[in-house]
């Protein structure tokens, strides 16, 4: 079982005195910027001059400035901009100002695991990863609770690398919840398995499947979209607070029987030898250097796949049943 670190495994004073660069002002950047700051550290935020995420910087109340300017002042660089974005930025407006003994970090671990980011030997190189969406991370914060996050040192030359992290992970609030160590590696391949084959892949493709089999079938869309997708929120959030012995025992003992004699027939040995050769692809890197070719020809493929998404059928029936329910996050 990993170690849990928490706030008495974390000593704040390690930062005292040096100043958070946060690139990038998006989902994270505005939830660890707002939370470092409150936490009584240094944050300068880096984006685009004049953009929506400056002035949202400026709003909060958070120093902002240009992505080089951040850099050439920092002790600490925390990359949270898009994974494809990194390289461009690390080389361009981060490289050329590192001095000996800054700390570059990360919330993901993508471009050091597949060296897209080469950083010199002379800094410390950590990773601090909150398992949530960045305004779970800020509202957790306030609320006084904080996310649980992971923590990896991928380069240690200050000796210390690791009780920055941890100090780190502090100021955002993660130590409140719990700190897990991992390595880049680690958080890299398994974040990316999960996000395509259940998280986002898998059970994208298994909401449309059941949804198209039940309208071949002859069923209204309506009913169908009810029963494939809308309802799959109350199971998630089941499981989510509990664990699937949670789900198993809220469900009712028809739902609990067909779901426990049926499941294995659709998540089957085909379908575990897909997860291991998607496995496969994201080991060896066959996965990084397509989205890398991706992320370099301007995201083609990505943009085509987002517009048939959004013509299937699901989208369409599906939008007109949220308008009846207006207690759902508006679109």
């Amino acid at each position: 079982m990993a170690k849990i670190y928490h706030d008495e495994d974390a000593d704040l004073g390690v930062l005292k005195g040096k100043t958070i660069a946060i690139i990038g002002y998006g989902s994270q950047g505005h939830a660890q910027a707002q939370n470092l700051q409150d936490s009584g550290l240094d944050v300068v935020a880096a984006d685009v001059p004049g953009s929506r995420a400056w002035k949202r910087a400026e709003a909060d109340g958070v120093r902002v400035a240009t992505a080089a300017e951040a850099a050439k002042e920092a002790d600490m660089i925390q990359i949270l901009l898009p994974d494809e974005i990194h390289p461009i930025v690390y080389r361009k407006d981060i490289e050329p100002y590192l001095e000996e003994g800054n700390a570059l970090g990360f919330s993901h671990g993508f471009n050091i695991h597949f060296s897209q980011i080469i950083p010199p030997e002379n800094v410390d190189v950590y990773m601090v990863a909150p398992k949530g969406p960045g305004d779970l991370v800020r509202r957790t914060y306030v609320e006084g609770i904080g996310t649980p996050c992971l923590v990896a040192i991928q380069q240690d030359f200050s000796g210390i690398a690791f009780e920055k992290a941890m100090a780190y992970a502090r100021g955002i609030g993660g130590t409140r919840a719990g700190v897990l160590e991992t390595t880049f590696e680690e958080e890299t391949e398994t974040d990316l398995f999960g996000e395509q084959v259940d998280l986002c892949g898998g059970v994208t493709e298994l909401i449309k499947a059941s949804f198209e089999t039940l309208l071949m079938a002859g069923y209204q869309p309506e009913i169908a979209y009810f029963e494939t997708c809308h309802e799959l929120k109350l199971i998630v959030d089941l499981i989510h607070e509990g664990g699937l012995l949670r789900m198993w025992e809220n469900v009712s003992n028809t739902a609990e029987y067909g779901g426990l004699t049926r499941g294995d027939r659709i998540i089957n040995e085909q379908s575990r030898e897909a997860m291991a050769e998607i496995l496969d692809d994201i080991r060896t890197g066959k996965f990084a250097r397509e989205w890398i070719l991706e992320g370099q020809a301007g995201l083609p493929v990505k943009r085509a796949l987002e517009r048939e998404e959004s013509e299937h059928p699901i989208e369409i029936v599906g939008k007109e049943l949220r308008a009846m329910m207006p207690w759902l996050k508006k679109e």
